[in-house]
């Protein structure tokens, strides 16, 4: 039985399905099960990471992970108890290998996760993406409204990645011991600039759409009256780093797929009712 965290995000909605075409018996945790809305096939049951002792462990031996919460080592230590022998984490390319401290908190938390799992003695490899397609969505209801979406750091390189893409390597691990131990940098096939991903789903929706760079601090000011000041730095503050700096791509996705990875004008694509 392999257990998905995050099953009703954009990627855990993806690993789901992935696994029962791999013919593997799938359970879920939802806070509300009643309206995750996954396949029949899946067992869906209450559970929050937030409390590990709610986790629905029994029969369970691998689980996809999500680092949510602020007791990574309670939900391992969980985990272990209950006889779970493998996980898969979806963590982050901004983790650092043996960094003093890593640069900022959405690092450091995914980097505690991190430690924990390899501190339990369970299998485990470890997801690294870079900067998710579905970012963008930000952007949507400025794109509704008009043809001008306002920002920070138009000119921060990313290597976008499609939450498919995401899904289809958690997939392949989780099925796959050829991959125990692995930390897997995953990015989209080419690396590109915000102002780049605009002109794209301009291009798609057949408008002008212009990319007006505004101050990070007065977007910091909105953003932090809904999430936690540590948690917008460090989101401002890897879009400062990577201003001018392109990239690097991987063919990860491609090595362990067998296939070529999405691209981001394919994710606009399909995406594209999102922004009209």
């Amino acid at each position: 039985m392999i257990l998905v965290t995050g099953a009703t995000g954009s990627v855990g909605r993806h690993v789901v399905d992935g696994l029962l075409k791999e013919g593997q018996f799938v359970r879920a945790i939802s806070r509300n099960p009643e309206s995750a809305k996954l396949a029949a096939e899946v067992e869906v049951l209450p559970g929050d990471l937030s409390s590990p002792g709610t986790l629905p462990l029994d029969g369970v031996s691998t689980v996809y992970l999500v680092a949510m919460g602020d007791r990574p080592y309670e939900i391992s230590q969980a985990l272990a108890d209950a006889g779970v022998t493998t996980v898969v984490l979806l963590s982050t390319s901004e983790v650092l290998d043996d960094a003093e401290e890593q640069p900022g908190a959405i690092a450091a938390r995914h980097a505690a996760f991190e430690d924990a799992i390899q501190r339990s003695g369970m299998l485990w490899t470890f997801l690294r993406p870079n900067e998710f397609a579905g970012n963008a969505l930000q952007w949507a209801p400025q794109i509704q409204a008009g043809d001008v979406v306002r920002a920070p750091y138009g000119d921060a390189w990313s290597a976008p990645i499609h939450e498919r893409d995401v899904a289809a390597a958690a997939v392949r691990a989780l099925v796959d011991d050829r991959f125990h131990g692995a930390k897997l940098v995953l990015t989209g096939p080419e690396t590109m600039t915000h102002r780049d991903q605009l002109g794209h789903i301009a291009t798609a929706l057949g408008r002008s759409l212009e990319f007006e760079e505004i101050p990070a601090a007065a977007v910091r000011a909105k953003m932090t009256a809904y999430a936690p000041v540590e948690i917008v730095d460090a989101l401002l503050g890897r879009l400062a780093e990577t201003v001018g700096k392109p990239a690097t791509v991987t063919t990860t996705v491609h090595n362990i797929t067998g296939r070529r990875p999405l691209t981001f004008r394919e994710w606009v694509t399909e995406h594209e009712s999102d922004f009209r």
